[in-house]
């Protein structure tokens, strides 16, 4: 990692790029949400403060742990007078995301441990199907596929579904169930 002289007060995208690691592009993404900021020289180049090194870093940890960019602007925009966030900052804000991130890694570990059940069912209407069908309203209606298209060539007009004694086999127009 390049170091920049104490005298630098302001850093090129490039400089900014090589001292965080953001890609000059991440850099001008942040720019347009409002998480970082520059001024412009008199031959239009982007300008960064030293600071948006600190804010740059404080992003990309927070993007890490899964903070949507969204709440990291809004935590930046409580700062007062934008400044740079310090420790006091992320642990105060750490501390207010820790109870979401709990709450998402909850929710991941129960589609984990249902996702077992679910894998080749295919018939989107398995009692515990917590992929496909969450509530698994089509369920009440019984064992069996229940979102079928119906070839409309068939002879009769109302095939029987798998459930009833027929049999489905996939047709031109999807699945048709005899």
């Amino acid at each position: 990692m390049p170091q920049l002289p104490h005298k630098v007060h302001e850093l090129s995208v490039g400089q900014l790029s090589a001292r965080s690691g953001a890609a000059v592009s991440a850099l001008h993404f942040y720019e347009s949400k409002g998480l970082i900021s520059s001024t412009r020289t008199a031959g239009n180049q982007r300008r960064y403060t030293r600071d948006a090194l600190r804010r740059v870093a404080f992003v990309r940890a927070a993007q890490r742990v899964g903070i949507p960019l969204a709440v990291i602007r809004d935590a930046l925009a409580e700062l007062p007078d934008e400044r740079t966030p310090n420790r006091a900052d992320w642990a105060r804000l750490s501390e207010v995301w820790r109870g979401e991130l709990d709450e998402r890694i909850s929710q991941l570990v129960e589609l984990r441990d249902r996702l077992t059940d679910c894998i080749g069912c295919g018939c989107l209407s398995m009692e515990k199907c917590a992929l496909s069908n969450p509530y698994d309203n089509l369920g009440e209606q019984g064992p069996g596929a229940r979102r079928l298209r119906v070839d409309r060539s068939a002879k009769d007009p109302e095939p029987e579904s798998a459930a009833e004694g027929g049999s489905c086999a996939p047709g031109e127009d999807g699945a048709v169930c005899r």
